[in-house]
């Protein structure tokens, strides 16, 4: 990647938290370089039930979600995230129809990205996510 590219990329704002949840490992590898290279605290889950033990243990800004994982649904997880925390979803899915994108936010996803993802999209979106959060005073 150069520096370019880098450079436009990195975060405007505050650091958000971040669970990612994504079953495919070089997905979730990478994904979670990159968000971690941006200034964004992550953590990561592989499955459903992995990111249901990791909300239970801290808070979170916003929720990434893959919605087909082999445990369950990304759905299962947003809906979970949303009765335990005040966080954000961002659903990162194949599936584009419409009813797939009324469905996600029906479930509580507030943004609804297709994959392949554009960094550049997914950076406009946490850029609106975190300005949902005021900062705390210093």
């Amino acid at each position: 990647m150069n520096d370019d590219v880098t450079e436009n990329l990195t975060p405007a704002g505050r650091s958000l938290r971040i669970l990612l949840v994504e079953d495919h490992a070089d997905t979730l590898r990478v994904f979670g370089a990159m968000l971690n290279h941006f200034g964004h605290e992550i953590s990561l889950a592989s499955n459903a039930q992995n990111a249901l033990t990791v909300l239970e243990s801290r808070e979170f800004d916003v929720v990434l979600s893959d919605i087909g994982l082999p445990d369950g649904t990304g759905y299962e997880v947003i809906s979970y995230a949303k009765q335990k925390q005040r966080v954000k979803g961002v659903a990162l899915t194949g599936l584009n129809k419409k009813e797939d994108i009324a469905r996600s936010k029906e479930v509580g996803f507030d943004f609804h990205l297709i994959k392949p993802v554009d960094f550049h999209e997914l950076r406009t979106v946490l850029a609106q996510v975190g300005s949902c959060f005021q900062n705390p005073p210093q």
